[in-house]
């Protein structure tokens, strides 16, 4: 039986759009996986779902659908993702006009549903982090992470396009190897092996040296041209690792490796809906210039529950900035940000958390590190969370009044307030789970 030839056309939901089409172009392909739904994505498309019945999935779904469909059709590569997030139905009828729009007639689009699970859960439901669910209020939505046995069904009904709300990131990859090798749902070392492959090109280009970059101590060619990866799976499980032909970037043992470790928690045993996979002795070789062959992942029985991601209602968030440049900056900035404080605090009474970074004044460190003394410019970012908008339009009129209230200097304000969802972790029971296939045609 011969490989199967899968690429990654994106490793979160803002990737580029280029690096994928060229893939397709350049590189024969079984499958391409769109892999773009995090936490925080999937808490932002809850909130647009709320304010739009039909949003809440990827904002990119249809720039991306309109340049890589044709491609993928002309080349007979079908395409999965779950850039449905919190809607994949209105996913599926968003890329089913863009394919009509196209002329791509005939062109059949499965959706996977069932991963919101918001009705099945239980205001007494622990959450990972302590407490219940019933202690955050209200579920705005959750949803489960669906794993391979799940995605089969859309997979067996042959269309072009998938599309899927939340599904654990490796499985998305699992599952075409599964399918197209017939491997059994309980060989674990298989799927292990499938996950490990997953696991790498999930990430889009960090595997191939995006990420990886660090110039004078890692450098990659071309960074700016950098190319996606793909893999050659073979019947047993081994893979090769490899980029879009031409482009930039690198594939060897050392990005292979450090992909390998990325968000692995315990490389002996990553725990996710299909397998608890065991990467300790994993074989990493390089067979040829950006080419990776990787071999020996290992498998345990999955566990008998799936994580689910529940978002919450979480109020407003306010942001405010000012900057003040040239001589003396950072003593203005300091000076900005104390009479800030006193009119948040004292004026206005005021008693949440403030958060309030002098950015080039060692901010990304928060208190880690002390301030240096000067800088020659600097921007005060001043940020809070509430329940309702009014401490926020304070805080945003407060950092504007700095323009001309002083201290001397100040300029460039930019504020906002945006709703938040805010999210926490559970599990539930997999026989509490239902997912279902529909299927359209264009």
């Amino acid at each position: 039986m011969s490989v199967l030839r899968i690429g990654c056309g994106a490793g979160f939901a803002s990737d580029r759009l280029d690096a994928a089409v060229e893939l397709v172009a350049r590189t024969p392909l079984d499958w391409l996986v769109l892999e773009c739904l995090g936490e925080r994505t999937l808490a932002f498309a809850h909130r647009d779902r709320r304010a739009d019945p039909a949003r809440g999935y990827d904002p990119l779904l249809e720039r991306r659908m309109r340049a890589l469909l044709p491609l993928c059709r002309a080349r007979g590569t079908r395409l999965l993702s779950n850039m449905g997030a919190a809607n994949p139905r209105a996913a599926a009828e968003a890329t089913l006009r863009v394919a009509r729009a196209l002329g791509l007639s005939g062109l059949r689009i499965a959706v996977l549903l069932g991963d919101e699970v918001t009705d099945a859960l239980d205001p007494a439901t622990p959450l990972w982090e302590g407490g219940t669910i019933g202690d955050r209020g209200r579920p705005v939505g959750a949803n489960a992470y669906l794993g391979c046995e799940h995605l089969l069904s859309a997979l067996a009904t042959g269309a072009e396009v998938i599309l899927t709300g939340r599904v654990a990131d490796p499985s998305l990859f699992l599952a075409p190897v599964v399918a197209r090798f017939g491997w059994a749902l309980d060989d674990w070392d298989r799927l292990a092996s499938g996950t490990l492959v997953g696991h790498l090109l999930e990430c889009g280009m960090q595997v191939t040296g995006g990420y990886f970059a660090d110039p004078g101590k890692k450098d990659v060619p071309d960074l700016a041209r950098c190319g996606f990866p793909f893999a050659e799976v073979e019947p047993g499980g081994s893979a090769v690792l490899s980029k879009t032909p031409g482009s930039g970037g690198r594939v060897d043992a050392l990005t292979v490796k450090e992909q390998l470790l990325y968000e692995v928690h315990d490389p002996a045993a990553y725990v996710t809906p299909d397998v608890v996979a065991d990467f300790s002795a994993v074989e990493i070789e390089e067979v040829g210039p950006d080419r990776v062959r990787v071999a020996g992942a290992r498998g345990t029985p999955r566990p008998p529950t799936l994580k689910v991601t529940v978002g919450f209602d979480g109020g407003f968030l306010a942001e405010a900035e000012i900057s003040y440049a040239g001589p003396n900056a950072a003593a203005r900035a300091r000076l900005a940000r104390a009479v800030l404080e006193e009119r948040m605090r004292s004026v206005h009474g005021y008693t949440g958390p403030l958060r309030i970074d002098l950015v080039g004044l060692r901010a990304l460190h928060a208190t880690a590190l002390p301030e240096p003394a000067e800088a020659e410019d600097v921007r005060l970012r001043a940020a809070l969370r509430s329940e309702s908008r009014e401490p926020g339009e304070l805080l945003l009129w407060e950092v504007e009044a700095l323009l001309t209230c002083g201290p001397a200097g100040g300029g460039g304000y930019r504020g906002r307030i945006v709703p938040q969802v805010t999210t926490a972790a559970a599990s539930l029971p997999r026989t509490r789970i239902a997912t279902r296939v529909e299927v359209l045609e264009a």
